[in-house]
């Protein structure tokens, strides 16, 4: 009980600071011991919520998109306990932050921990996100989404079985109960991958999704623990050009660019990896932007990093990071972040990386 008071207290005295709200410190802490006192809990009000989340994103140390954490949009669905409240938040919380393709930072709050219970959780890593089928050797789609993809096979999803089948939504409520609901496609907004000027890309028939809404961390404020929270901000390119197309380890596209563009692979001196891996990266950025959906590029997220690192200077905060994933995965010696050492210390209110409640063959734990 002192632990988690010490914890508000900590976080109470940062938010109201800089909400310019010092006076209040005093009364609201002497709620909250109180509150705590008789129920081993407290209550966050709306502001302390939203105020805290902006933080989590803010001190989230492997983030390169800090820059923009006051334009986070919190959206509160603490009191929501019924499936078909959960889905249509979760729905909702799309459509906000698809908004036609400019996409707005958001974060949906669900219930917090309470006495070791959480009243909500979700098994989809993020709220979009592509199916994997195993067979054999092979697999057709992501295969990062196999053991999720089998257990959505389990609780009665089909797929048509194509590289971009978009998974149910999952969730999991106190009492024990896992059920699913597809997303309407109407809500999904897909990006086609073409090339500005190699059309022999085209004829891969990539996509990729607008949003990229984490739905498996948890978010701690203030000792208060919310294990289900989905967030958005907006994709750099390289997040799908250089890992989720690239990556060996899930869709493995790059041999195929080298041979749609004429590349001699039969030599690693050649650098057809990094000639196939910027082109499909231009693909990506292209793409997005040709649709009309927010994208980034990593060297105009290096230099709004380099405005944070500025801005938090002059606000006097010790900034914090994880150097190995501030640094994209294309030419990260080309950006400020690959030449600096960062902090990678832990500061709350922050993200936590949760066990999954299912296992490789996608079964419940």
């Amino acid at each position: 009980m002192n632990q988690l008071f010490q914890k508000a207290k900590a976080f109470i005295s940062i938010c109201y600071k800089e909400l310019n709200k010092e006076e209040d410190i005093e009364n609201r802490l002497k709620e909250i011991k109180t509150e705590i006192w008789e129920t081993n809990h407290y209550t966050h009000t709306f502001t302390e919520l939203e105020h805290g989340a902006k933080m989590a994103w803010r001190n989230a140390n492997k983030c390169i998109g800090r820059l923009f954490w006051e334009t986070l949009t919190v959206i509160d669905a603490r009191d929501l306990r019924h499936e078909e409240d959960v889905f249509e938040a979760l729905e909702s919380h799309l459509r906000f932050a698809t908004n036609n393709g400019k996409i707005r930072p958001a974060m949906t709050f669900f219930a917090p921990r309470k006495n070791g219970a959480a009243p909500v959780t979700l098994l989809n890593h993020q709220l979009i996100r592509y199916a994997g089928y195993e067979k054999e050797e092979t697999v057709t789609g992501d295969p990062a989404s196999v053991p999720f993809t089998k257990l959505c096979h389990s609780l009665g999803w089909q797929g048509e079985g194509t590289p971009f089948d978009v998974l149910p939504l999952v969730i999991k409520l106190e009492d024990g109960t896992v059920t699913w609901r597809e997303l309407n496609e109407k809500d999904i907004l897909r990006v086609p991958i073409t090339h500005p000027d190699i059309p022999a890309i085209d004829e891969l028939g990539l996509e990729w999704y607008a949003v990229p809404a984490i739905s498996d961390m948890l978010v701690e404020i203030g000792g208060l623990e919310y294990p289900a929270v989905p967030f958005n901000g907006w994709y750099m390119g390289t997040e799908i050009g250089a890992r989720n197309f690239a990556d060996e380890s899930r869709y493995h596209k790059l041999p195929a660019v080298a041979e749609k563009i004429g590349l001699d692979t039969s030599k690693a001196s050649s650098l057809w990896k990094d000639r196939a891996l910027v082109e499909l990266n231009r693909a990506v950025l292209y793409s997005f932007q040709k649709n009309g959906v927010s994208i980034v590029d990593h060297h105009t997220a290096a230099d709004q990093f380099k405005t944070f690192e500025r801005r938090e200077a002059e606000a006097g905060r010790p900034l914090t990071g994880k150097w190995s994933w501030l640094i994209p995965p294309v030419s990260p010696a080309a950006t400020h972040i690959f030449h600096n050492e960062y902090n990678d210390e832990f500061v709350s209110p922050n993200f936590h990386y949760q066990k999954k409640i299912y296992d490789s063959e996608g079964k419940l734990i």
